[in-house]
Formats: structure tokens, sequence, C-alpha cells
């Protein structure tokens, strides 16, 4: 579960909050090569904004966006 203290975050800004990336170059190439969904739709762009209550599984592991 992300915690995070604003109105949303972006996808690149998720995984290294969650430490499934520990730079911005690193989640670029991980977005492009990891199967990502977000509330059930396939995503590959990093920018994508995640809002509290989104779902991103990543690799088959789940995670939920929390305020």
């Amino acid at each position: 579960m992300a915690k995070i203290t604003t109105d949303y975050i972006t996808l690149q800004q998720f995984l290294k909050l969650e430490n499934i990336a520990s730079s911005g170059g690193e989640a670029k190439i991980l977005v492009s090569q990891l199967d990502i969904t977000v509330n059930g739709e396939k995503e590959n762009r990093r920018g994508r904004k995640l809002y509290p209550g989104d779902e991103v599984i990543v690799s088959k592991k789940k995670y939920r966006v929390e305020k």
C-alpha cells in the first residue's frame, strides 16, 4: 500500500516509492519491460497519474494507492 500526501502521483514516482525502481531512469526502463496494470488496464506510460484508491499490479503483485 503506497501512502501519498498529494492529490496524485505518477507511475514512475509510485515505482520508486514502492522500491520497485531505485531511480527515474530505472523506472522508465521497468515500465516498458514489466507487466503493469492500473485498475485492470495495461499501462506503459510512466507519467500515468495515480489517485487514492487506484489498484496497481506489477508482475502479478497487487498494490493500492492510499491517501
